[in-house]
């Protein structure tokens, strides 16, 4: 275990390496965020296009729903792609999942209409937004892998903290692709056939990711590892057939991961369909509002990625969990008295005050997305040991942010339909957070000063 107190000096060429391994690790990230949430941006449109449109209500569930499994299959893909990390390398498995990622996002954009192929057109939408999910399962354990085994231990928490910010970088890419090909294209022809230009322009960023990706080098660590002969020949068994590294695996999923994916999902997709199918707001108006807040809120996970260093990670999770319990529905009540008090039904914006609140109300939910997202990446790279790294961390990361965390906005959205309360899908986040902050806060211990290359 390394001094807590060590620092670790690189030189200018070792700082150089390193924010090189970030960036064509973030960039490539980023771009598959981008991919897999303007699906999510777009719901409202999307449901119009492939389900029947007499039954408007059925239809936007249905393509949440949609959404959805593209995260129930994350797992899957984490336990897929984590394998061929750990047996093959970080490298060469990220660089896989980028063109599947790329490649799925592409054909969504060419898919035909209901009304063009009737029930296929859903069929087809649900079988690309699977390989999205099962490539989104092995992209953020290579990344977030890749890098951490390329830091220094004392600042492990700052470095994988940019990989942090991809999902919210991609999240306001996406957001504005599509308000910038609104504006320009109007709002009848983007909800005829704009909709489709987000996801064929998504090809060209895959192809100039994937050449920054192809440059790189393996991980030192692994390769050492590699050399040494000391790989796992059966990651699978390793991670989940060992009782100790799989009751880790559980703590991981039910103490860290499943409230840190219940407070992303609230925080950047159920406050924009909060807004938007709750409140009525305007679409345009609502999406820039979540995009005003992503961009003052971003920062933080890198704040909150180095503040993790010097405190440690776990403390700054758990108090992330438990600001999101206490506070949601004060926030969400709020939002209902500033955005539409008046239960407007049909769609409307709002005054540029009233909007300002909104935008500070959402920012302050993103703000506890940072703190429990921004410290994690480190936090499980820390838990596993190398040579099953990938595939130990990648589950539970995918289970607590594709299932507990992914449907959220479902599950949210769904029990508002069916109690009438506005305020009522909150209960699931709040119940979420609040287990991840017992059993985290109790069972699982922060490991911030250990040499990750020697275990």
């Amino acid at each position: 275990m390394a001094n807590p107190h060590e620092r670790q000096i690189l030189t200018s060429t070792e700082k150089r390496k390193i924010w090189n391994v970030i960036f064509a690790s973030s960039a490539g990230t980023v771009i598959e965020w981008y991919d897999f949430y303007i699906f999510g941006a777009l719901a409202t449109v999307i449901s119009g296009q492939f389900f029947p449109k007499d039954h408007p209500t059925a239809g936007f569930l249905a393509t949440l729903a949609t959404f959805a499994t593209g995260f129930v299959v994350r797992p899957f893909g984490a336990i897929v792609f984590g394998r061929i990390g750990d047996l093959v390398g970080r490298k060469y498995t990220f660089l896989l999942t980028l063109l599947i990622m790329g490649g799925s996002t592409f054909a969504i954009g060419l898919l035909p209409s209901f009304e063009q192929v009737g029930v296929l057109a859903p069929i087809l939408l649900v079988s690309l937004r699977l390989l999205q999910g099962l490539a989104l399962g092995g992209e953020y354990g290579g990344a977030a892998t890749y890098v951490a085994e390329h830091s220094p231990d004392a600042r492990r928490g700052f470095y994988t903290s940019f990989i942090q910010t991809t999902a919210t970088l991609g999240l306001f890419v996406s957001l504005g692709v599509i308000l910038g090909t609104r504006l320009v294209l109007g709002e009848k022809d983007f909800g005829t056939w704009g909709w489709r230009v987000p996801f064929l322009l998504s090809v060209l960023l895959v192809i100039t990711s994937y050449y920054i990706r192809l440059k790189l080098r393996e991980s030192p660590v692994f390769v050492k590892l590699k050399e040494e002969g000391n790989t796992s020949t059966s990651p699978l068994k390793d991670s989940f057939g060992n009782k100790a590294n799989l009751k880790l695996v559980i703590l991981a999923l039910f103490g860290a991961t499943a409230g840190q994916g219940c407070v992303w999902y609230t925080g950047q997709f159920y406050a924009l369909t909060f807004l938007q199918k709750t409140l009525n707001i305007e679409f345009v108006t609502s999406n820039v509002i979540v995009a005003l807040a992503l961009v003052f809120a971003t920062p933080f996970f890198v704040f909150f990625g180095s503040l993790s260093d010097k405190i440690g990670r776990k403390r700054i999770m758990m108090l992330g969990c438990a600001l999101a319990a206490l506070t949601y529905v004060p926030i969400y009540m709020a939002m209902k008295e500033i955005g539409n008090p008046d239960n407007a039904t049909a769609s409307h914006t709002v005054s540029l005050q009233a909007a300002g609140l909104l935008v500070i109300l959402v920012f302050i939910q993103v703000i506890y997305v940072t703190m429990v997202y921004g410290p994690i990446a480190a936090f499980l790279v820390e838990l596993f040991p190398t040579r099953i790294r990938y595939t130990s961390m990648s589950l539970p990361y995918h289970i607590g942010n594709g299932v507990f965390g992914g449907l959220t906005p479902f599950i949210a959205t769904a029990v508002v339909a069916s109690t009438g309360n506005p305020f009522s899908g909150l209960v699931y986040p709040i119940a979420v957070a609040t287990l991840t902050l017992i059993v985290g806060g109790l069972y699982l211990k922060d490991h911030r000063h250990m040499k990750i290359s020697s275990f």
